[in-house]
């Protein structure tokens, strides 16, 4: 009981000195995060100023994305069949004090470019799919995404809570960053082409 009672504060503890480590970046993202006993459903909700394709040719970049996704270490497509791949990542989240490593194998199902589906083959999960759905609104795309995992060690709800929110918004940040790094090159390149075809 004792133990317990110390675990307890030492999360409290953490969960206060991450509050304050909090970053502003993304906060237009909107993440709920539901803890239903062993089950953690996420649910997150942001518009980008691109096009389907520009959001899908970013969210499904899986073999660079360690290169703009900071808490990845490292992200490769293993094996491609035709609508779906199988993809490895590894990485680690941190918020504040807090650190989780994790590894996944996935496959993935690609709906062009309207959905994108995972489901967990192996790694420090018992659970986790996604999906993820990408909504033309007109000058921009809405990403909608769900995820819904079960992790191998117990994490108290509280801090739980709000080491996921952050991990996921910032994810989604950078990755919303690097639509609109490309969507930027892309339209210098077009300006370039037609300067010089004039």
């Amino acid at each position: 009981m004792r133990n317990a009672s110390f675990l307890l504060f030492m999360w409290s503890m953490l969960f206060a000195s991450g509050l304050s480590a909090d970053s502003l970046k993304g906060k237009d993202i909107e993440v709920e995060v539901n803890i239903a006993g062993e089950n953690i459903i996420i649910d997150l909700n942001f518009a980008v100023a691109a096009t389907q394709q520009e959001v899908w040719d970013v969210l499904t970049d899986f073999d660079r994305m360690a290169d703009f996704v900071s808490n990845l270490k490292e992200s490769k497509v293993v094996s491609v069949s035709e609508a779906r791949l199988t993809i490895f990542q590894r990485g680690a989240g941190s918020y504040g004090p807090l650190s989780y490593p994790f590894e996944s194998t996935r496959e993935v199902r690609l709906i062009p470019y309207h959905e994108i589906r995972s489901h967990l083959i192996s790694g420090n999960m018992r659970k986790l799919d996604g999906a993820t759905y990408l909504i033309d609104e007109g000058g921009q795309t809405r990403v909608i995404h769900r995820t819904n995992a079960i992790p191998k060690i117990w994490i108290p709800a509280a801090v739980g809570k709000v080491f996921i929110q952050h991990e996921m918004r910032e994810q989604f940040n950078e990755m919303r960053n690097e639509i609109i790094k490309r969507k930027k090159v892309d339209l210098k390149e077009r300006d370039m082409r037609k300067t010089r075809e004039q």
